[in-house]
């Protein structure tokens, strides 16, 4: 039986996949584990009853587990790891927290108007971090096999290089070549391509934010 699934639908396009890094994440985890699911796009400027009914707090991404609505895509995905074990998607524990920091270095350099407020400099230096881990363990952050931490830093990497390199001008250094490689093996999996938001509605997600 299919899982039902709410997910942000694009700025501007209603029936358009959406730009939330962290509805692809709980996409990407159904798609991996080949989980068949049923996609509600909600327009987040403009929720519909019935969603804020089963999930007052009105936030995206929402899955249907057992007649129940359960918010929070890290809930989310230890559930589906709990209920659907085949592929195996578990972090070794030592490595779940490898790349934490991007998401938030990144928000902060992208909407940093200051070139020497320091906001590049730490997006740089967590993403040396990451060079250095994948390095001594890549290709993925737990070795040969994509595992949850993956998942989660996919949309959040796919963000940074398109609203950096729209809003900025800028690109991931060359010289991280395990990064760079990191990056291309997460946006030529399949689940990948069948989850991202196109780069234009990324770029839209984050224009009010960039440009207040």
């Amino acid at each position: 039986m299919a899982l039902e699934i709410a997910v942000k639908a694009a700025v501007g396009a209603p029936t358009v996949l959406g730009d939330c890094p962290f509805s692809q994440r709980a996409l990407l985890t159904l798609e991996e584990k080949k989980v068949p699911y049923n996609i509600h796009l909600i327009d987040v400027s403009n929720k519909p009853a019935w969603f804020l009914e089963v999930n007052p707090g009105g936030k995206v991404p929402v899955v249907k587990f057992d007649g129940k609505w359960v918010p929070d895509s890290d809930v989310i995905v230890g559930i589906l790891e709990e209920k659907y074990p085949e592929p195996p998607l578990v972090t070794p524990p030592q490595f779940s927290s490898v790349g934490s920091n991007i998401f938030g270095t990144f928000v902060s350099f992208l909407k940093s108007k200051d070139s020497n407020d320091g906001t590049e400099q730490a997006l740089l230096a967590e993403l040396n971090a990451l060079e250095e881990h994948l390095k001594a363990n890549g290709p993925y952050v737990a070795g040969e096999k994509v595992s949850a931490v993956d998942l989660s830093l996919a949309p959040k990497l796919y963000h940074l290089t398109v609203a950096l390199g729209h809003f900025k001008k800028w690109t991931i250094p060359e010289s991280l070549t395990n990064v760079n490689n990191y990056v291309k093996l997460l946006f030529a999996r399949e689940s990948f391509k069948k989850t991202k938001a196109e780069e234009k509605y990324v770029i839209a997600g984050w224009e009010p934010k960039v440009n207040p």
